[in-house]
């Protein structure tokens, strides 16, 4: 198939498997072809110091999608050895709690969210996982209502993103847009320029993502921000774009970062994108990528080197790990 018929199928997919998230807003719908199905469901929460805000995501959970009716199995949150609390107040909300650490130690350690999400793969008991960011203010259910309902009511479909308007604080005031930086400047552009099959994606970076564990476990997640898309790129070159779908939830209002922080988030992106032009034979590379990212600071009457290890490494698919066992089972 050529990149222009990629093109052209982007479009083609991007009518058939958008949504919105009122479409599947009747938990009692999704709960029925859940249980038609025989499946069960995890939402995953990873987290590092955001004390400020998982306590609220993972109570909302638990009342609206576990109490009141049984659409989640449970909510599991991979902590990052957070100094602020984090940990006891998602457990003391009704989450299972792991530290990263503590998942396959014989593992070399890596860190970073990419990491958190592939171990989660060997704590979680679900069929279908839902991974939701921890930094979101004013949390609604519909981000997992939403991602789930194409899983469970739509054919063929094993990997959700959502899509969302981004809110940016600029000091008190909130811009009722703006946000999603490092999506607009360096992957929308990459993935235009690369993989224009996946150009109709709305939020390739987001942070709110469903799959089915047996699409999950037989990819490789990259540690740190790459991630995302990392894993939208070998989703679609495995099963190809009928198996995504994009859905819309809104807003999403969190922790804006710094253009410092941003500038390495992209550089993780990169790393990942460029990695996946060479296997995926787009590119041949001739060079290794450098892990080192150096940045200036402005210290008064001139500019000081500030540099930064960004190692971006590919975990392999979980199934191929010896040992694994959805859930530690």
């Amino acid at each position: 198939m050529t990149r222009t018929a990629h093109a052209l199928d982007a479009w083609d997919w991007f009518r058939k498997r958008t949504y919105h998230h009122s479409r599947f807003g009747d938990p009692a719908v999704l709960v029925r072809a859940k249980e038609e199905r025989a499946l069960s469901v995890s939402v995953c929460l990873p987290t590092r110091n955001e004390g400020d805000t998982v306590g609220a995501i993972v109570t909302a959970v638990g009342r609206d999608l576990i109490q009141d009716c049984p659409l989640v199995d449970e909510v599991v949150v991979v902590d990052a050895a957070s100094t602020d609390g984090t940990a006891d107040r998602a457990s003391e909300a009704g989450a299972v709690v792991y530290q990263e650490a503590d998942i396959v130690p014989d593992l070399e350690p890596l860190g970073g969210k990419g990491d958190a999400l592939w171990k989660s793969l060997f704590v979680t008991k679900g069929d279908l996982i839902v991974f939701v960011d921890s930094d979101i203010r004013e949390f609604n259910t519909r981000f997992v209502t939403g991602l789930l309902g194409p899983l469970l009511v739509e054919e063929g479909v094993h990997y959700v993103k959502a899509f969302y308007e981004r809110p940016l604080r600029e000091g008190e005031e909130l811009l009722p847009t703006g946000g999603g930086r490092v999506t607009e400047l360096v992957a929308r552009p990459f993935l235009n320029l690369f993989f224009p099959e996946l150009s109709a994606v709305i939020q390739p970076l987001a942070g709110e993502y469903a799959g089915t564990r047996e699409m999950l476990e037989s990819v490789p997640f990259f540690s740190g921000y790459g991630v995302e898309i990392g894993l939208l790129i070998d989703v679609v070159e495995q099963r190809g774009l009928d198996a995504l779908a994009q859905v819309d939830v809104d807003s999403r209002i969190h922790r804006n970062q710094s253009m410092r922080e941003l500038s390495r988030m992209s550089s993780g992106v990169l790393q990942a994108g460029i990695r996946r032009l060479a296997s995926t034979d787009r590119i041949d590379m001739r060079t290794q990528i450098s892990h080192v990212m150096h940045q200036f600071r402005n210290v008064g009457g001139g500019y000081e080197p500030e540099t930064t290890t960004i190692r971006v490494v590919e975990r392999p698919p979980a199934v191929t790990v010896p040992g694994y066992r959805p859930g530690g089972a």
